[in-house]
């Protein structure tokens, strides 16, 4: 204890300078990703509270001269980059299919089996020791493709502040989470496959979803500050404002907390997140420094409402159903597979490990084919809060804004088949129609 209290003594008469240094930092990143944004040339025509007061009243009007406002060539770059990540999505599956070829081929898959086999003892430890190779690989093999998605394609629509260091340091730690937390989900399948017989199926349905409540409720808390600090807004407006608003609608916080995004990207951000006693509200810097108040408000309105309406519990819920069929699905497929290619790669029942890629595969096929359906559900409920917070923050034009600033990486004005197989959230056009709509009923100027 004594060698605590010293090491304690020391550190305080340190604190000054250390945070003097941490200020400097953030400065700095907050800075850099300012340039990184003017240098991308995302630049929306200014306006002033004049401009807004003379907006036609009519929504569809309103909304019209919103998206004027948005250059031809930001809309054609925003456009480039977000149909981009359509065939991103097809590369991903791809490869995943590629790899899973690789282990089966051959029979890797098998040997891997009798090689953990080997060295774990067990059937837990075995199951446990192949899972985690499997991962491991994986991510290696996908690592040109992630670097070149979440770095190189990031730094080159200019909203990256990372250097390769540093992305590649979080690629690391983020890799290491999910590989233990993917091996020991798996480990934890195959025990319910063999214990559950044909009605594995419904049981790792339950599973995956306990795992998935589990990891949401401790990503807060344990793995989100591995990537970022998280400190308490300063008090002043901002905070006051959210306060106002969480507690008016019963929101159980006593702080608000802004996070460093500014060391990663230029993008604008914020969430309410956490369940069974981990709700947080939290807002990074790019979003507290590049927006005004009514911004802020309007964008933490629409989080709020997703707490407010149980999105969590509802999405956890309809996830379930998709699941479920997915692995209805998923068993009817090996049970097919196995018998075509059991001569080929060695596996002959659904409950080997070795048949992981096989599994694996069969999923990523699955959840390609179901994106619509969990696009939708994400969409509608992203419609949902946005109504919400426009009823809550009263700021229609503080909204628009914000929507305008996030088309830096959002398509702005999808076609209605485009934006209902691949977007998550409404598209631009959409919501800040829904508020020129609510500015309209209500009156407002």
């Amino acid at each position: 204890m004594k060698r605590w209290l010293m090491a304690a003594a020391l550190a305080s008469s340190l604190l000054s300078v250390t945070a003097a240094q941490a200020q400097a930092e953030a400065q700095t990143q907050a800075q850099k990703a300012d340039a990184t944004a003017q240098a991308a040339g995302f630049k929306i025509r200014p306006v002033d509270d004049a401009w807004r007061a003379s907006l036609p009243r009519n929504a569809e009007a309103a909304t019209q001269a919103y998206m004027d406002r948005l250059p031809a060539d930001v809309v054609a770059k925003s456009d480039a980059y977000y149909t981009g990540g359509y065939w991103l999505q097809l590369w991903h599956l791809l490869l995943g299919l590629v790899i899973a070829a690789l282990w089966l081929s051959g029979r890797r898959a098998t040997r891997l089996r009798d090689w953990a086999a080997a060295r774990g003892r067990g059937a837990l430890r075995r199951d446990f020791l192949f899972s985690a190779v499997y991962l491991a690989v994986g991510s290696l093999l996908s690592l040109p493709l992630t670097l070149y998605e979440e770095w190189w394609r990031e730094h080159a629509y200019g909203m990256s502040t990372q250097t390769l260091g540093a992305w590649l340091g979080e690629w690391a730690v983020a890799s290491t989470i999910n590989l233990l937390i993917g091996a020991l989900a798996f480990t934890l399948l195959y025990v319910l496959i063999r214990r559950a017989g044909q009605r594995w199926w419904m049981w790792g349905t339950a599973g995956a979803m306990t795992l998935l409540t589990v990891i949401i409720a401790v990503s807060p808390v344990l793995f989100e500050p591995l990537f970022n600090d998280y400190k308490p807004v300063e008090d002043g407006p901002v905070k006051q404002a959210v306060l106002q608003m969480a507690h008016a609608n019963g929101v159980p916080v006593d702080n608000v907390y802004v996070f460093d995004a500014s060391r990663q990207t230029t993008r604008i951000s914020a969430n309410v997140s956490g369940l069974f006693g981990t709700a947080a509200v939290r807002l990074n810097d790019n979003l507290l420094r590049r927006t005004s108040l009514p911004e802020i408000r309007a964008v933490m309105g629409h989080e709020l409402g997703h707490y407010v309406m149980n999105h969590i519990v509802k999405t956890l819920c309809m996830l379930a159903l998709v699941l479920l069929a997915g692995f209805y699905a998923v068993q009817a497929l090996l049970g097919w597979l196995l018998k075509r290619l059991a001569p080929s790669t060695g596996i002959q029942r659904v409950d080997d490990i070795a048949g992981l890629p096989l599994l694996a595969a069969a999923f990523s096929l699955f959840f390609a084919l179901a994106s619509p359906v969990q696009n939708t559900i994400t969409r509608v409920q992203e419609a949902e809060a946005d109504q919400f917070g426009l009823n809550l923050s009263r700021e229609p034009h503080g909204f628009a804004e914000g929507q305008l600033r996030l088309v830096e990486y959002r398509k702005a004005d999808p076609g209605p088949v485009e934006e209902f197989l691949f977007f998550h959230h409404p598209s631009t056009r959409h919501r800040i129609l829904a508020a020129m709509r609510w500015r309209e009923a209500m009156g407002t100027p």
